[in-house]
């Protein structure tokens, strides 16, 4: 059986030479891959850090460090693998390689075997007891207890000490005790015996067939009196006396129990092979309720959460960690590392107002919640976080009441968003804990303005935009962001600075495109955020020039064209090219004193922006007749709508002989 804990003076050998490890940042609950196919045991060496995992299909043990890392994996030549047990000091494991019907012995601070045992068959578990290294073995119907004088030179095996086992039975001991327990694994019902080994052998002192059904796992408690079972059934782990195997209580878990393993301060990690409850529960010693429970997540692709191995705990000897074994659905194994796990876990609760007006009174409540409840006077860290207290600012303490309850007042100097965040330290019984709530404390509105909203200009021209803020507290930094019409053409911060004396902030843009022009105030602590937009207008350029006239000159109060009746005229439209843009080509007749128009049409432009039509028919009747023409750029009509509705000039001509 695998050795969980250390001796008493071991264990203060382990507290002496970690003692830094006090003043360490808190550890956090991990989960690291394991390199295995199976898993047999688990050993915790709490004096060089690190655990060993057997793996009975690969014939290794897998070694890790107290964070759950692989660090290295010891000889592969180990077929069917299986308990595993430490030496007092922690310098020597013992594995049962059942396979190879002996013990490795290995050098914990090399990993290297140093010697092996030949033992009985198919040794399944080992355990020290009386200075002693106890193993069951043994086939079907022929399981027995046999052991190792680890004080003769020659390691004298002595087998057959207890023939009376269908097949190899589970071991274990409390450390520096005289009393040995075991368990028949897979046997419906359940066979418990315990042993004297004080003189040297297996004296039998009790057995029971009380201890439920399918064994998982047992372990005796560190006093020797008692010896925790988990069993498939009952649905808890049992407690017996080793004494007289009479029941000593129970810990109440779940379907079903698969594993135990007890700390040196007899805090008792139960665990069970149960996919949607809780895994591992920790009970203080005696303890009806558990403290605390953990509940490992999903890491395959069933429904339920990975599972805990059978006999998968293991603490180190402070109590500071546990380690689980866990297996998902996929099999692949975890190492899951438990920070504080005998420590009841805690919650702290905060209830501040949603709302709140800057410069008054508050009020916030809370409760700080555990199973095992925290005494009345626990004092509680408060910090604000706010705008002018971004990094927050510590406030006075809050104190529990016997119901776990607290309250406190806080006057917040700053509006927007007000965060107060109550912190447990947690004790040596508690795992510490913290909670927050945020309230929306009042600002006053800033006046922010910016000028030329509506205004139509001119095709490039540079234009000034003056925005203007009013008052505030801190803050006096304004940002103007330009957004000109059309998606190729994205929102850009163009001008960012603190305003003048009078509160005035001016950038000066080229106009090219219809542009949405915006101010914007960020807030401070006492002011609310703001913004102000000037949507303005931007005219596209066009020229246009006709061709294949025989002269131009001034008449009828304009510049007309003449072509000979033989000619057709060209029309040249150039405007500021965009994706699909199309000019509105509008065709006009003179007649009696007025100008008549015809049907306007659209003509694409070229990717060089110009358009040009020609005017073609039979102009000889068009002889003393004027015209004129015009281009124009129509929002929308046109094809987009990034500029402002732009008329050209009208382009006179006229025909003749």
């Amino acid at each position: 059986m695998r050795k969980r804990s250390l001796t008493a003076a071991t264990t203060l050998a382990v507290l002496l030479s970690s003692a830094a490890l006090a003043a360490a940042p808190a550890y956090a609950d991990s989960a690291q891959p394991l390199p295995v196919r199976q898993a047999g045991d688990i050993a915790v060496d709490s004096v060089h850090r690190q655990v060993f995992v057997s793996d009975p299909l690969t014939g290794k043990i897998v070694v890790t460090d107290y964070a759950g890392k692989f660090v290295k994996q010891l000889d592969t030549r180990l077929s069917g693998v299986q308990g595993l047990e430490l030496s007092a000091d922690s310098g020597t494991l013992y594995a049962a390689v059942q396979d190879l019907d002996a013990i490795a012995v290995i050098d914990t601070a090399t990993g290297t075997e140093t010697t092996r045992y030949e033992v009985g068959d198919k040794p399944l578990s080992v355990a020290l007891a009386g200075g002693k290294l106890w193993f069951g073995y043994g086939g079907a119907a022929a399981g027995d207890i046999g052991s190792v004088d680890l004080a003769a030179e020659d390691h004298t095996v002595t087998l057959g000490q207890d023939g009376d086992w269908y097949s190899a039975p589970l071991l274990d001991a409390a450390p520096g005790s005289d009393t040995l327990v075991a368990g028949a694994v897979d046997q419906s019902p359940v066979e418990l015996a315990s042993y004297d080994v004080s003189s040297g052998t297996a004296k039998k002192v009790a057995t029971t067939r009380e201890a439920g059904d399918n064994l998982g796992d047992l372990q005796v408690t560190p006093d020797g009196k008692d010896v925790v079972v988990a069993s498939g059934a009952p649905y808890y782990q049992q407690v017996f006396r080793t004494s007289d195997l009479d029941e000593d209580g129970k810990y109440v878990t779940d379907a079903y129990p698969n594993s135990v393993a007890i700390a040196p301060d007899g805090t008792v990690a139960a665990g069970i092979n149960g996919s949607y409850d809780p895994d591992v529960y920790i009970f203080r010693s005696g303890a009806g309720e558990p403290v605390r429970t953990y509940d490992f997540p999903n890491t395959g692709t069933s429904s339920g959460s990975d599972l805990l191995v059978r006999g998968g705990l293991g603490w180190a000897a402070d109590g500071s960690r546990l380690f689980a074994v866990t297996a998902n659905n996929q099999g692949v194994f975890s190492l899951r590392v438990l920070d504080a796990p005998a420590k009841a876990a805690s919650t702290v609760t905060v209830d501040a107002p949603a709302t709140a007006i800057r410069g008054k009174k508050l009020t916030v409540k809370g409760k700080v919640a555990s199973k095992v409840a925290v005494p009345a006077g626990t004092k509680l860290t408060v910090t604000r976080t706010d705008l002018e207290s971004p990094r927050g600012k510590p406030l006075a303490a809050a104190v529990t009441k016997a119901d776990g309850t607290f309250s406190f007042t806080d006057t917040p100097p700053s509006g927007g968003k007000v965060k107060y965040t109550v912190a447990y330290a947690g004790d040596a019984g508690h795992a510490g804990a913290s909670g927050s709530d945020t309230v929306e404390v009042s600002r006053d509105k800033a006046t922010l303005t910016i000028d030329n909203n509506g205004k139509v200009y001119a095709y490039g021209k540079d234009v000034k935009f003056t925005a203007h803020l009013g008052r505030t507290y801190s803050n006096r930094t304004v940002e103007i962001w330009a957004d000109p019409f059309g998606a190729d053409k994205p929102d850009k911060r163009v001008k960012s600075g603190k305003v003048n004396s009078d509160g005035y902030l001016s950038v000066t843009l080229d106009l090219k495109r219809d542009t949405k022009v915006t101010a914007k105030f960020a807030g401070d602590s006492r002011y609310q955020p703001a913004s102000a937009a000037s949507t303005v207008g931007a005219r596209v350029s066009i020229s246009t020039s006709l061709s294949h006239h025989y002269k131009a000159k001034s008449t009828w109060g304009h510049t007309y064209y003449f072509f000979h009746k033989s000619k057709n005229p060209l029309v040249t439209t150039k405007m500021p090219w965009y994706p699909d843009r199309a000019q509105k080509f509008e065709f006009e007749v003179y007649y009696q004193g007025r100008w008549y128009p015809g049907d306007p049409a659209y003509f694409k432009l070229g990717p060089d922006g110009v358009s040009r039509v020609t005017i073609t028919g039979d102009h000889g009747q068009d002889v003393g007749w004027r015209f004129r023409v015009r281009s124009s750029y129509i929002n929308g009509a046109s094809g987009d709508t990034v500029n402002s509705t732009t008329h050209g000039a009208w382009k006179y001509f006229t025909f003749t002989k």
